[in-house]
């Protein structure tokens, strides 16, 4: 992904700061996830997952400090590119033919000066543990009166057996003797511009000062081991599909003394028989007879708590919208609901047999020109 804008990709500032970052992440993922364009069709669902992947790619190097300074300095989490100096017939003043040495060797002290390497142990960044995404499906209900569910996901935790540190016991943690407890080495070489010192991470130890001669049978020395969780999760009455939950803590253990990542829940939510939800409102189409439209009507109406009577004016026309009030959805934010509105369909009987079509006729007789307004108007607006 060269050549990318990543904070442009995740809509933020170049001064945003991690947390900034990590909620544009998060905002970004749940409009584009897989799961939650599912129901969209093919092309909307190709585009959603390439963007989904610029997403991530996008939020892996700005929340790492050290890609990120790259990116920053150089527009590209890569650091500068030195393919105009090595390779081919060309000139390189840095005296190798395909790479390393002494180019290498320049990026290492860029990135030195990033990490506060120079002198003294190299310092590291302790980054946190991995989030993680879980797609949990509720029914409308669930999502409209609040449930209790329980999730089961993998995660990666510290090891108990060794308490994170990878070694059978603390006699097995050995000092580094090649960096003597640093983690990293100073090296010279000589150049065409003189002898020139740079400081590297020890090869030995991996830049962790330290070397771990008998390993932890569980966790082979990782320190970290995947692990089954099941946790209990309370989700709130009122959450709306694609909203998601952010549990802190529940993600992947961080390799080193950083915190743990989040468990990010994803909320897919059922339809409804006939109830449609927009926002904290709900909406409905009632059938109604042509005769209950003319004469009005009491109506029992349901609604997610019950049904409750409604009342239907005298002349309702097709189309017309009741509100009741707050018999919507419960707001997250506060104690309060939403209204449901309810469309009335007028349902004209089909398939009518001689008797009714004669009785039809004598009625429509008796009525008067009064009685059909948008008729006499129309007529009136088209003859002029």
């Amino acid at each position: 992904m060269a050549g990318k804008d990543y904070y442009a990709t995740l809509g933020v500032e170049k001064s945003a700061n991690a947390d900034d970052i990590k909620s544009a992440y998060r905002r970004l993922a749940k409009k584009y996830h897989p799961d939650v364009v599912a129901t969209q069709d093919e092309n909307k669902k190709k585009e959603a997952e390439v963007k989904f992947k610029e997403i991530q790619h996008a939020y892996e190097v700005l929340s790492d400090p050290q890609k990120r300074a790259a990116f920053d300095q150089y527009g590209s989490e890569d650091g500068p590119s030195m393919s105009g100096y090595s390779g081919g017939g060309g000139f390189n003043p840095f005296g190798g033919g395909g790479g390393g040495g002494f180019a290498d060797d320049i990026i290492n002290n860029i990135f030195s000066a990033f990490t506060g390497g120079g002198g003294g142990r190299t310092a590291r960044y302790d980054r946190d543990g991995d989030d993680i995404e879980v797609v949990l499906n509720l029914t409308f209900e669930e999502a409209y009166f609040g449930a209790d569910k329980e999730i089961t996901y993998t995660r990666v935790e510290k090891c108990k057996t060794c308490g994170g540190t990878g070694a059978k016991d603390s006699s097995s943690i050995k000092t580094c003797t090649k960096c003597g407890g640093t983690g990293s080495v100073r090296v010279s070489q000589r150049t065409p511009f003189g002898i020139m010192q740079t400081t590297r991470t020890c090869d030995n130890c991996r830049g962790e000062g330290k070397i771990i001669e008998d390993k932890c049978n569980d966790c082979k020395g990782k320190g970290r081991v995947k692990k089954e969780r099941t946790i209990k999760v309370k989700i709130p009455a009122g959450i709306d599909n694609g909203q998601m939950l952010t549990m802190r803590g529940e993600g992947g253990a961080a390799e080193s003394s950083g915190a743990s990542g989040n468990l990010i829940i994803i909320f897919k939510v059922g339809a409804h028989a006939y109830f449609v939800r927009d926002g904290i409102n709900l909406n409905m189409e009632l059938p109604i007879t042509f005769i209950q439209a003319a004469l009005g009507a009491r109506i029992d109406v349901p609604t997610m708590t019950g049904e409750i009577p409604v009342d239907i004016p005298e002349g309702t026309q097709n189309g017309t919208i009741i509100r009741v009030k707050g018999r919507g959805v419960k707001n997250l934010k506060k104690d309060a609901y939403g209204d449901l509105f309810i469309k009335v369909v007028v349902d004209i009987p089909k398939s009518l047999s001689l008797h009714q079509r004669s009785k039809l006729k004598e009625l429509e007789k008796s009525f008067e020109k009064a009685n059909y307004e948008k008729v006499q108007k129309f007529k009136k607006v088209t003859k002029g």
